[in-house]
């Protein structure tokens, strides 16, 4: 089965997806759709983020996608069951994945989360990890300056030092030994936030967890890529293909990528 994972997200953030897949199963094809051009999701009405994310899904299935990954957290607390109800090919999210991993991580079950507006406000982490363990404690803050931070390319600067540090502060000294990256761009921060977290938090990328949930799902479904043809990774997004591009090859480590333009949906605001 060499037909390719689809993986989308409201802009770049799901690239950390992406790259784990890639290094989990590199023998497996990507369709990565970035919406870069109605990014960000995180402050939009859950009705609009599911539609923007079905949008996304038919784009996707038009490339003969065999799975699909939402790897947005915004966008699988306001539509991964709507978009599993609605195509006939096996879907994951990351949210479950990571809350799964904070559980086993934790040693005291007390766990901060951060994510946009829309993830910290549909209390989907808190329920996901309450769901596996009722007696964690969960700490939630939306970060709704760390997504531009990235899109705009300035996730390595003094800016973002100063943004993390400043957000952060309500997590000082509050306990917690276990941190969730619960929106995907926020581990292209993950240096500056463990900086300054401290080595005692344990902080989880989500899309680690994923990409072992992916594995698990072609194997079942007998979905994995036994061909010996060579990968052909596809990138595509709504926005600017080379800001795209420029971060894009930067965190994937692919020099000479090709980015190519997505026309999605009828509403372009």
């Amino acid at each position: 089965m060499n037909q390719p994972i689809g993986v989308i997200d409201s802009g770049v953030g799901g690239l950390t997806v992406a790259k784990e897949i890639m290094r989990q199963l590199p023998n497996e094809n990507i369709c990565y759709l970035g919406d870069t051009l109605r990014c960000p999701y995180g402050p939009r009405d859950p009705e609009q983020v599911r539609k923007f994310t079905m949008d996304m899904t038919q784009f996707l299935l038009t490339h003969n996608i065999k799975l699909l990954v939402i790897a947005c957290n915004t966008a699988t607390a306001a539509a991964l069951h709507y978009i599993r109800d609605n195509v006939d090919i096996p879907v994951v999210g990351v949210i479950q994945p990571g809350a799964r991993a904070a559980i086993k991580a934790t040693k005291n079950s007390q766990v901060g989360v951060i994510g946009t507006e829309g993830t910290i406000k549909s209390d989907a982490y808190t329920n996901a990890l309450s769901l596996l363990n009722h007696q964690v404690a969960v700490k939630s803050l939306a970060c709704p300056k760390f997504a531009p931070l990235v899109e705009s390319s300035e996730y390595k600067g003094s800016v973002a030092k100063k943004v993390v540090a400043q957000s952060l502060r309500p997590f000082k000294n509050s306990g917690i030994d276990t941190f969730v990256l619960g929106c995907t761009h926020y581990p292209l921060l993950q240096p500056i936030i463990e900086n300054v977290l401290g080595p005692r938090v344990k902080v989880i990328n989500p899309g680690l967890e994923t990409a072992s949930e992916v594995s698990m799902l072609l194997d079942y479904f007998t979905l994995r890529n036994v061909s010996d043809e060579p990968q052909q990774h596809r990138f595509f997004t709504t926005g600017s293909p080379k800001i795209f591009g420029g971060i894009a090859s930067d965190w994937l480590g692919l020099p000479q990528m090709v980015v190519e333009f997505a026309k999605i949906g009828q509403e372009r605001k």
